[in-house]
């Protein structure tokens, strides 16, 4: 009855598959791309960015975020939070208002969008008449004052966005209270901001872009008070008591401004230009801090003297005598000031100021002596220098962890101690069940330490492979430093640097081994650096070895990049990961693959030419292998040399296209006149350009040949402990894949560990498995006789994994871009295989093997392969019958450098960059799942103020 039944479809298979697999986007780590507004709650404690994409995100203490998304998808240009309430309006540059709330919803909050809203005119106006430029959400929580380019303010109900048409303040309204001279010379214009009287709701402060300033009675709807401004206004800000307020200004100026009781006309107090008397640029926004001792904090952007400084992004902080210019690597978005909220303190006695800089959030602490920068638990800017490769490490042993961390904080000295200032709601998510590691390889030679194993993605420990070589930048440059005269006081702030000294430095390829704490990292130029940690600063020589992947070879010559010069002598570096020794590839090309072996003490190596092994305790070469094909002149060109090989590759393709044609016409008799030639000619040329527009996705697969370049390219490297040459004595080996569809192997004899010094590791090639397809090799697996992956290196030694079974045959599983196959060892003979789909022209371009467990006992768990395509979607294959599971989409196909940088966990997770600052994380199980749980306790505040009754909101945080 067997082959009746319906092939593939198992019912017990498909409940487990329920319990195993499930694919879920959960949170988003790193620095928003491309942010456009901040806002800032007092009350929740809650800070808000909008971006250029229509998204907004709430962050309070670490592990609170909530994400929201517009459906125009415009950009956001403001964000005000309305007073006391888990509310917040939302202005994009579509001239559109958004009310957002936080809401309970199945015993979880969410961030929802309530209502939408466009402010329109009278039928004709221009839409001038009604283009928002100011905000002002009233204290009354009833209404909102929206300012617009015409000088009118309209006010509109919350939460209906109902217009009060009877309550609008017209700029004819404003004018008839201003002296005729004033109103003759200037136009009210548009206006520029709306500020509420602190001690008096029923006032605002109205400011008018040519630089009128008016105090509106909301009971009376009269001017109370005006006062006339010479230059154009930027912003204005209340101090505390009510009793004085400040005006900025185009010109690089602020003035201060009393408000008397009588109806007097006032006079500034001051008027100052703090980096004249040459010309300035505005001043955007200011704020005036009291403080207890009598010496206010005044805190403004922009107003640097334009000839020489016009280029700065800046924010100046002044305390009676000090004075410092915060001077940022990109442009200020916005700011704001964390201080006393509480509505019956004297003082604001400022604590930080939040800087939302359009590459990076920075944190200045007001507290501390000297204003020293907080290091941020969260947002953090992934792409200070570009990442160019990353790496995952699961279930990282307590001891190393510590010893990573010690290393980072070493180098946070000069962070300030302050608590995160910004610490609204409550962290409710379960503690992560391990230590996860996410490393980063960067373009200036840095290597990023972040601890992945929670919600916030944050920053351990910086490594850095600069100082091993010789480069333009001396690594003892310290760029804050200031001459004691130097005016204005700039001091350079943030970790956002996107200038590499030399690109040849890019990090290409990290491996770490966490039983042992030894790092390799391979960079640009040929550069192999293997590394041991070190808890205490040291000075030692790195010592250098070269490794010619061309010496067999004759007639070729590198057209590329040189290879970086190294330092002679001894080298300091301080505690952490440190080098002490250096393999250069020759030529230099870029680092393809890497492997390291910590147990039998070898590193393994790949470029575009060939492969090597280096014995890195006896610090010797122990062989290359060149893997180039006549024919691979791109290889010898270096990545900076290949377009100008673009023409003759298409050249190339047209005619191979031609001859196939030609050839087949010829099969078919050949028959046919010369206009028919050329009509079919023609025809084909047509079918040609448009099977190019399509590929790849809709072009068959087929054969390649041997002759198509970056065939020697090397995709993978693999060690295992296996049997390669019989069956009754296993041995270590090395494993090669490269772009061709080659696969060789290696048998390695590695000394015992008391002769490990004295005697040289050997190796041999033992097979050469030349794939018919010849597509890619991009990955190499061996399974033991319980068809089971074989164990990481010191793992079984460590306790953490069964010893590997080496009664029964084991098997070799080689994974191309077009199909799985499994092959018997030590014979190497076919025994099953997994075909792609042809037609969708699919290609595997990451895979590796991942471990996933039961939601529902913890007694199960299984191996799979996790595959990502070139199509952007993730597929799920069971080992060792590569039957496919499941197929989820992930990543949009058209979106290249996301898939390229996709890298998968050990427990079925993944991470990809959905923007050069941004990983999305996602989850292929059910068991392993990190995304924000959190509390907000809300206080309700009645009409006067006084607040009672917390309840608390639960939020699942998922994406809206």
């Amino acid at each position: 009855m067997r082959r009746f039944l319906r092939p593939g479809h198992d019912p017990v298979r498909e409940r487990l598959k329920r319990d195993l697999f499930q694919f879920n986007k959960t949170v988003e780590h790193g620095f928003p791309h491309q942010p456009s507004a901040l806002g800032y709650s007092p009350f929740l404690r809650l800070m808000a960015i909008g971006t250029r994409s229509g998204a907004i995100k709430l962050y309070g203490a670490p592990g609170v975020e909530f994400m929201g998304l517009h459906e125009e998808n415009n950009t956001v240009m403001q964000i005000h939070f309305i007073p006391d309430q888990c509310q917040l309006v939302t202005l994009l540059d579509d001239n559109s208002l958004h009310l957002w709330s936080l809401k309970q919803h199945s015993g979880a909050s969410e961030l929802r969008e309530e209502h939408r809203f466009t402010l329109k005119g009278p039928p004709g106006s221009p839409p001038s008449a009604t283009q928002i430029t100011a905000v002002l959400p009233h204290s009354s929580r009833e209404v909102l004052y929206l300012g617009t380019e015409s000088g009118n303010i309209f006010v509109v109900e919350l939460p209906s966005f109902r217009v009060l048409e009877d309550r609008t303040i017209t700029s004819e309204a404003v004018l008839q209270r201003v002296p005729e001279d004033y109103c003759n010379r200037r136009s009210c214009e548009l206006v520029e901001a709306l500020r509420e009287h602190p001690k008096n709701p029923d006032q605002i402060l109205i400011g008018y872009s040519r630089g009128l300033i008016v105090l509106w009675d909301l009971q009376n709807n009269k001017v109370t008070h005006h006062f006339l401004g010479s230059q154009q206004l930027e912003n204005l800000y209340w101090q505390r008591d009510g009793s004085k307020f400040i005006s900025c200004h185009y010109d690089g100026s602020y003035t201060q401004w009393p408000v008397s009781s009588d109806n007097r006309q006032p006079e500034p107090l001051e008027n100052l230009v703090p980096y004249g008397p040459f010309p300035c640029k505005a001043i955007s926004k200011i704020y005036w801090q009291t403080t207890k001792n009598g010496l206010p904090y005044i805190i403004f952007q922009g107003g640097m003297p334009r000839a020489s400084y016009g280029d700065r992004h800046s924010i100046s902080v002044v305390h009676g005598s000090q004075q410092t210019a915060f001077d940022f690597t990109s442009r200020v978005i916005d700011f704001f000031i964390i201080f006393s909220s509480e509505p019956t303190a004297e003082f604001d006695d400022p604590s930080a100021m939040v800087v939302l800089a359009e590459e990076e959030l920075v944190v200045i602490d007001l507290k501390t002596a000297g204003w020293p920068a907080v290091h941020p638990p969260y947002l953090a800017s992934l792409h200070c220098s570009a990442i160019t490769c990353s790496h995952h490490v699961s279930n990282i042993p307590l001891k190393l962890w510590e010893r990573i961390i010690s290393a980072g904080s070493k180098q946070n000295i000069h962070y300030s101690n302050m608590p995160w200032p910004i610490d609204g709601g409550t962290n409710v998510a379960p503690d992560p069940p391990q230590r996860d590691l996410l490393l980063t390889g960067h373009e200036d030679g840095t290597v990023r330490f972040w601890d992945a194993s929670g919600v916030c993605l944050h920053l351990l420990y910086k490594l850095s492979t600069v100082r091993v070589f010789l480069t333009d930048a001396d690594p003892n440059d310290n760029m804050n430093t200031l001459g004691e005269d130097e005016w204005p006081p700039l001091r350079k702030v943030g970790t956002f640097d996107p200038y590499s000294d030399d690109p040849r430095l890019g990090i290409q390829k990290i491996y770490l081994c966490k039983y042992s704490g030894y790092l390799a990292v391979a960079g640009t130029a040929g550069q192999v650096l293997v590394m041991e940690l070190n808890d205490e600063d040291a000075e030692h020589v790195v010592d250098h070895a070269e490794a010619d992947l061309l010496q067999d070879q004759e007639g070729y010559r590198w057209k590329g990049h040189e290879k970086l010069k190294t330092r002679d002598g001894p080298v300091r570096f301080e505690a952490g990961f440190q080098p002490f020794v250096l393999v250069q590839c020759q030529p230099p090309a870029v680092v393809t693959s890497l492997a390291l072996h910590s147990e039998w003490k070898l590193v393994a190596f790949g470029t575009s030419h060939g492969f090597g092994l280096f014995d890195h305790q006896q610090k010797r070469l122990v062989f290359v292998k060149c893997t180039l094909h006549p024919s691979d002149q791109l290889a010898l060109e270096g990545p900076l040399s290949r377009v100008k090989s673009l023409k003759k590759s298409l050249r190339q393709s047209f005619r191979r296209i031609r001859r196939s044609r030609v050839s087949s016409r010829k099969r078919r008799g050949g028959s046919g006149n010369a206009s028919e030639v050329q009509e079919a000619n023609a025809k084909f040329d047509q079918d040609a350009l448009q099977e190019m527009e399509l590929a790849p996705v809709q072009r068959k697969i087929e054969a390649r040949s041997a002759e198509d370049s970056f065939t020697g390219f090397v995709r993978t490297l693999y060690f295992a402990d296996t049997f390669l040459r019989d069956s009754s004595r296993h041995c270590p080996s090395l494993w090669a894949g490269t772009n061709g569809g080659t696969v060789y192997a290696f048998c390695l004899r590695v000394p015992p560990a008391e002769r490990r010094m004295d005697e040289p590791v050997r190796a041999e090639q033992a097979k050469e498995i030349q794939l018919m397809h010849r597509a890619p090799v991009v990955g190499i697996l061996v399974l033991d006789g319980r068809s089971t992956p074989l164990p990481e290196p010191l793992e079984v030694a460590h306790d953490l994994s069964k010893s590997p079974d080496m009664q029964g045959s084991h098997q070799l599983l080689v994974v191309s871009e077009e199909q799985f196959k499994v092959f018997t060892l030590p014979k190497v003979s076919s025994k099953l295989k997994l075909k792609l789909t042809a037609l969708e022209g699919c290609r595997v371009r990451k895979v590796t093997v991942a471990n996933f467990g039961s939601c529902k006992t913890d007694d199960y768990s299984e191996n799979d392969l996790a595959v990502l395509t070139n199509l952007g979607d993730i597929q799920i294959i069971s080992l060792p019958f590569l039957k496919l599971q499941i197929r989820y989409p992930c990543i949009r196909k058209e979106d290249v450098s996301g898939i390229a940088s996709c890298v998968f966990t050990k427990y079925g997770q993944g991470f990809y960059l959905i923007s050069p600052s941004e990983f999305e994380r996602f989850s292929l199980s059910t068991k392993w799942l990190v995304e924000p749980r959190c509390i907000v306790d809300v206080p309700e505040v009645t009409s006067n103020n006084h607040m009672h009754n917390k309840s608390g909101i639960e939020n699942a945080a998922r994406k809206s």
